[in-house]
């Protein structure tokens, strides 16, 4: 059973990469300081996803990581 902190970082990623590409914003001709709407939201979307992978590294590193679960391939001595 996952846990409650799993759920939500897999919820949380899962929005992250959903929006990373504005596809509902590429028809839009506006320009903010001479660039296009769109990629403003790429740039500040990248800015949040990088905030939240430094939370989640700081707070859940390896959560998703099952204890004494063993590398695929790993020989008798590397166990």
């Amino acid at each position: 059973m996952a846990s409650r902190s799993a759920v939500a970082w897999g919820i949380v990623f899962a929005t992250l990469v959903a929006f990373a590409i504005p596809w509902f914003m590429w028809r839009e001709a506006a320009t903010v300081a001479g660039l296009p709407v769109w990629l403003w939201w790429h740039v500040g979307w990248l800015c949040l996803t990088s905030g939240a992978f430094a939370v989640f590294a700081r707070r859940d590193w390896g959560i998703f990581v099952e204890a004494g679960a063993e590398p695929a391939g790993a020989t008798e001595g590397e166990r």
